[in-house]
């Protein structure tokens, strides 16, 4: 596990110390090895965190002809297998790591290789006889790579710091990622908050070859090939696909342990984990003790029904939540405006204790059907078909309850859902976990925000029109955006700023492309949700565990941006938010917060937001004032810029 950072310098030469002080923004992402390579047009670089052949596997890897070099983060499962072939083709190899083996794999197949690859992966290739820089990412996105063109040549890196360390990038705000993040709490590939810094779509990989620039999929998220499964033969397919993922998920040289919530997906992994393991396994959760959120019951039962070695930490106002949340400007790299952040970066404090790479549940709920969002937008069906006055009145009337302090209210559950189902579908299913609507948006900025989300839902839209499946076209938006840019994004930086790897078996593509194959029915009827998952863990799992209620991993904002976090948001959005105010409205923040603090309404997540995106600005010194072109194209396309 590392992190991976190089430019071209077609028509400059950079100083010695460049590509090294580009890599040394990386050392948190692999504190055991730091190494680089430099030739006349490429630089490259890597930071180790040794997880397999601790002995040998240094970065960056250079073929015996000294003709390519790789550098490399993640991990490669089947690599094993890959490698007996390669030596069968002749290939001979030096170490046991599979960077090695990538390295070989692209040598004799070239991009074809990358669709051999079973895991989680970043990846840097360049080629010195042919002046070729290749990039590429595994198929979910789970490793980050970002990149930027500046005239003929590339830069890029695992996480935008060791981009933005390079003069030659502007750090402007990217209103392409502010129309996105402001709505979704995230920003969606390609874009970043950062004009002209790109992310790398998962799937995909890049070609830079003297100074031009090419990419093309080479895999990618199956769609429209429902087959006629009965229960009995998918539980059967789903329980040998989990056993050989997490058998391979398993594979390491150093102490591995699970995340555990008492949920039915770490417990899925757990369960499977166990059978694999002659030893107790370690396990780490997150509690919060005496509110009505906490999962520490059911992790409980889990544990003691596994005998695992068990950690855990309550997470409550006594702890360093501002140190934490202030250190998110430099790890989290680009904000994420999910609170759930704030959990996960301590369960990967107390993870790496024991430590250096954890098993995690994410990506079931994305497969499977596991989010109350889904459910929604099949209410919201039918609730559309009200008249339009008859919600906006129940939506008013609402407006007379008090609001809760809970994390997410049955009060706050239901204004959402009202508020969604008087907008389009496709834009529903996005603001049942986002925060600021348009009007919103309009109301807080100076200047109008590109339609970057609509272009986004537009995706979303033409696929509902186009399937029978009511399920199907919202799956696979969360699985190409929210999943890759919301929720593996937030792992991957909590868990690397304390250099923990996180792997996430149920992201196997076989189990990918196995639980597209399915049809809605398998995964959710009537009010029952992943109803494969459930049916295959049923005599597994305690029937407490498979019965309860989901429990979104998060932080009660409401409540805590009122109490122990209340000085930290007023600082950052208040006091020190005078530098931009070129682009956002001060009064507006301010009837946001009063509103919030005398309990007239809950907007919790959006000042979460807010805030996590202010104290970034600040810490990299982006600026808030698009560039000339960026203002030429709205106004072009709007006419309203000012």
């Amino acid at each position: 596990m590392c992190g991976i950072v190089g430019f071209t310098h077609k028509h400059w030469v950079p100083d010695s110390d460049r590509i090294r002080s580009a890599a040394a923004t990386l050392i948190h992402r692999g504190p055991d090895e730091q190494g680089v390579f430099e030739s006349s047009l490429c630089s490259v670089g890597a930071t180790r965190l040794k997880i397999i052949d601790l002995g040998s596997g240094d970065q960056p890897i250079l073929s015996d002809d000294g003709d390519v070099v790789i550098v490399f983060n993640g991990e490669i499962y089947n690599h094993l297998e890959l490698r007996r072939e390669l030596e069968e083709l002749g290939h001979r190899f030096h170490s046991h790591c599979d960077t090695e083996t990538v390295l070989h794999a692209f040598i004799e197949w070239d991009t074809a290789c990358f669709a051999r690859l079973r895991g989680m992966f970043a990846i840097a290739l360049w080629t010195k006889s042919t002046k070729r820089l290749v990039l590429a990412r595994d198929r979910m996105g789970i490793k980050p790579l970002y990149f930027a063109r500046r005239g003929d040549d590339l830069f890029f890196g695992s996480e935008l710091k060791a981009i933005l360390i390079h003069p030659e990038i502007e750090r402007r705000l990217s209103l392409d990622g502010l129309d996105c993040y402001l709505s979704l709490n995230y920003v969606p590939c390609p874009w970043t908050l950062v004009e002209g810094i790109e992310k790398l779509p998962p799937g995909q990989w890049l070609e830079w070859r003297d100074g031009k620039v090419s990419t093309d999929t080479y895999w990618s998220l199956p769609t429209g090939i429902v087959r006629d499964w009965t229960l009995e033969s998918a539980r059967e397919e789903l329980d040998a696909l989990l056993r050989q993922s997490i058998r391979e998920h398993m594979i390491s040289d150093v102490p591995l342990g699970m995340w555990l919530s008492g949920g039915i997906d770490s417990s899925t992994i757990l369960h499977y984990a166990a059978s694999e393991s002659s030893a107790p396994l370690k396990t780490f959760s997150i509690s919060f003790q005496g509110r009505s959120f906490d999962e520490t019951a059911y992790i409980r039962e889990v544990a003691e029904r596994y005998n695992t070695d068990h950690e855990q930490l309550d997470l409550n106002p006594e702890a360093d939540l501002r140190g934490a949340i202030e250190a998110f400007a430099y790890y989290s790299d680009e904000p994420s405006a999910d609170a759930g952040a704030l959990p996960v970066w301590f369960l990967s404090k107390l993870s790496k204790t024991k430590t250096t790479v954890s098993l995690s549940g994410e990506g079931a709920d994305e497969l499977f059907g596991g989010y109350l969002t889904h459910r929604a937008n099949r209410l919201a069906a039918h609730a559309r078909k009200m008249p339009r006055q008859s919600l906006q009145l129940a939506l008013a009337s609402l407006g007379l309850w008090p609001v809760s302090d809970e994390k997410i209210s049955f009060e706050y559950q239901l204004k959402r859902f009202l508020e969604g189902s008087l907008l389009p579908p496709e834009r529903a299913h996005v603001y049942w976990n986002g925060t600021f609507n348009e009007a919103q948006k309009r109301a807080l900025l100076r200047s109008e925000l590109p339609p970057t989300l609509n272009g986004i839902l537009s995706e979303l839209r033409d696929r509902t029109v186009a399937s029978d499946d009511d399920l199907a076209p919202y799956l696979w938006f969360d699985q190409r955006y929210f999943l890759p840019d919301d929720i593996l994004n937030k792992v991957d930086r909590m868990s690397m700023a304390h250099s923990l790897e996180v792997r996430p078996p149920f992201l196997d593509h076989r189990i990918v492309e196995f639980a597209a194959t399915l049809p809605a029915s398998l995964k959710i009827r009537g009010s029952r949700q992943k109803v494969l998952l459930k049916e295959l863990m049923r005599d597994k799992l305690p029937p407490s565990v498979l019965q309860r209620k989901k429990v979104g991993f998060d932080i009660p904002a409401h409540e805590w941006l009122r109490g122990c976090l209340r000085s930290l948001m007023t600082e950052v959005l208040l006091d020190g938010s005078s530098e931009h105010d070129s682009l956002f409205r001060r009064d507006v923040m301010e009837t946001y917060i009063r509103q919030h603090m005398e309990r007239k309404i809950n907007v919790g997540y959006h000042l979460w937001g807010l805030m996590v995106l202010f104290l970034w600005m600040k810490k990299w010194g982006i600026q808030a004032e698009a560039s000339r072109e960026t203002r030429v194209w709205i106004q072009e396309k709007t006419g309203t810029y000012t």
